[in-house]
């Protein structure tokens, strides 16, 4: 007799041997998505920083906010918060995340 197919034991371990593999990679895919959200906070408060210098440039003082340089057309709208939500703001003519 020649049947074809998966015995329920063959499926059982192949779900377990998918429910390990998923929990081995599911956290260190949390990790890396942090990660890349805060190397994209840096990279946004330096691109924030170099526009601070611009409106120096362009007006002999630091701009007093953020909507100052979206006003301006140093930055757009978007680029005042990081993508996971931080708040950017203007402290002593730097960029600051908090």
């Amino acid at each position: 007799m020649n049947k074809k197919g998966f015995t329920l034991l063959e499926m059982v371990v192949v779900v377990i041997i998918i429910s390990i593999l998923l929990l081995l990679t599911i956290p260190n895919v949390s990790k890396v998505i942090r990660s890349v959200d805060s190397k994209a906070c840096q990279a946004l408060t330096k691109v924030v920083d170099s526009a601070i210098i611009q409106f120096k440039l362009d007006y002999g003082s630091d701009p007093a906010s953020l909507s100052d340089l979206v006003n301006g057309g140093y930055l757009e709208e978007s680029q005042t918060k990081c993508s996971d939500g931080t708040q950017l703001s203007i402290y002593d003519g730097h960029c600051v995340a908090h």
